[in-house]
């Protein structure tokens, strides 16, 4: 029996946590149900534990033979999708990519906390670029190293490390915010960031993310 999967996401157009396992999930390919919680109001915490142990989106809540479990983190269910559906490649075949590629998301994962701070994901708006201060302008160099070194390998595929992967789906709301915040990139990297936001999950994600805005419920 196949499983059924429930995805518990948060606001589009501000939860960067939930885009990431989003994007996986679209990978995949197999139908799943989605459950949009408004973050961000006074009954946000006791309507996300609802679904979620931890209180924080994402959620996944995966039903398969009479059973459910749920699992909580962008990357563990990331990584959960990836050994449940090998067949979608999320990280890439050869070892030595797979390795760094699994150390680029965990990097994003663990790190660039002055940026998330200062450049807030606003998906759907475009917003005048902030004076960024030295920790900002750090994460944002770093983050275009990384690119910069994974993309110059020149493996086929056009993404970080050639087919798109778990590292592009962490790397994600990163791209959208350089978007909202007019945060300029080399030409090489241009590309990149305009391929990640062609894609048609990521699409739909911003239509969704604007649908909020346009009805004033961020």
């Amino acid at each position: 029996m196949s499983a059924r999967y429930t995805l518990i996401l948060g606001t589009k157009n501000w939860s960067s946590w939930s885009l990431r396992p989003y994007l996986a999930m679209r990978t995949v390919g197999v139908p799943f149900e989605e459950i949009v919680l408004r973050l961000r109001r006074s009954e946000s915490s006791d309507e996300i534990r609802q679904y979620s142990p931890s209180g924080k989106v994402p959620a996944l809540k995966i039903a398969v033979n009479g059973r459910s479990f749920t699992v909580w983190d962008s990357l563990a269910i990331c990584e959960t999708l990836a050994e449940r559906h090998p067949e979608a490649e999320l990280w890439p075949t050869d070892p030595e990519a797979r390795a760094l590629a699994r150390s680029y998301a965990a990097e994003m994962h663990s790190g660039f906390a002055a940026m998330r701070e200062k450049l807030t994901m606003e998906c759907a708006r475009r917003l005048p670029t902030p004076d960024l201060g030295e920790a900002v302008e750090n994460d944002i160099a770093r983050i275009k190293e990384a690119w910069s070194k994974a993309l110059s390998a020149g493996r086929a595929g056009g993404f970080l490390f050639g087919r798109f992967s778990i590292a592009d789906c962490l790397y994600a709301p990163v791209v959208s915010r350089f978007f909202t915040y007019g945060i300029t990139v080399p030409g090489s990297l241009e590309a990149y960031c305009a391929r990640m936001m062609e894609l048609p999950a990521m699409q739909d994600w911003m239509k969704a993310a604007k649908a909020e805005v346009d009805a004033g419920l961020v």
